[in-house]
């Protein structure tokens, strides 16, 4: 058989969300940290990330991660989060489903009950513990990188919609976090294809009058999310779908984004420091 390239790669599963974990065939990606690759990827790779995450080989809903030898002398791995939609300084499913490939996969010493990992991504350094029973992952918690809210009740004009009250938070990537009600859709499958449209609008409108930027950092910037929440049932603090550019919905309750709806309760006084958070996706995976 005859090929022009060779990838490796493990696909794994998070609460619906796939992560294809890319473990070689990629070389290292030119950069002195995991931002600076990134950004070469970007200009220089991109074609890559369309080869594996679009059709054939991937669908609309694909995410995937490169692994690359580490830039910080802390880290285990380093981790490039790329997806349909391009390349995320961070990614929480993805971060999951990341550390479950290292741990199956023999890839970093494993350690009953718990195998502590430090990954290193573009938005900072993550550390996950994997609970780990007979050599298998079974559970995994993760430390995010700092979230932040940038703005509460921001205001912006959607063409089909009139104005739109939204916050604006970071827990790796921007959301803009929409209350379900003020647009009169639920999350919940059956509204998939009207939330997909009406979150793009409303990125698109977001990032053509007030696209945000990271304070510390400025090549992270403009919002490609918007999480719809409502109030949760049985057992769950919150419903959600977040719809993400080019066209879809995560499945999974969205890690970062959770990140960042904890970061806006904490800040209008509606979620303590240390207060449990139960956040449940539009297909209730938790």
């Amino acid at each position: 058989m005859r090929a022009t390239r060779y990838f490796s790669a493990v696909d794994s599963h998070t609460e619906g969300m796939p992560t294809r974990v890319i473990t070689g065939g990629l070389g290292v990606i030119p950069g002195r940290s995991m931002q600076e690759r990134r950004l070469y990827f970007e200009r220089h790779l991109d074609h890559l990330r369309l080869l594996l995450m679009r059709e054939p080989r991937g669908h609309s809903a694909m995410s995937g991660a490169f692994l690359q030898p580490p830039t910080l002398a802390d880290a285990d791995w380093a981790v490039l989060f790329v997806e349909v939609s391009g390349c995320l300084p961070m990614c929480g499913h993805g971060t999951i489903g990341v550390a479950t490939v290292l741990v199956e996969c023999g890839m970093v010493p494993v350690s009953e009950p718990e195998t502590v990992i430090r990954l290193e991504t573009p938005a900072g350094l993550v550390e996950v513990a994997v609970t780990v029973s007979d050599g298998h992952a079974e559970r995994v918690t993760l430390r995010n990188v700092p979230a932040f809210v940038v703005e509460l009740d921001a205001r912006v004009s959607v063409g089909s919609l009139g104005p739109v009250i939204y916050d604006m938070a970071f827990g790796g990537n921007f959301y803009a976090l929409v209350p379900a009600a003020s647009v009169s859709l639920e999350p919940i499958p059956e509204n998939s294809q009207e939330l997909i449209a009406l979150g793009l609008e409303i990125s698109s409108a977001i990032n053509a009058s007030a696209a945000p930027v990271h304070p510390l950092d400025s090549a992270i910037r403009g919002c490609k999310h918007v999480v719809f929440f409502s109030p949760g049932h049985n057992g769950a603090d919150a419903c959600n779908a977040t719809a993400i550019h080019p066209g879809w919905l995560d499945r999974s309750p969205c890690g970062t984004g959770t990140s960042a709806r904890m970061a806006a309760l904490h800040a209008r006084g509606e979620l303590a420091l240390g207060q449990h958070f139960v956040n449940q996706s539009i297909i209730g995976g938790r």
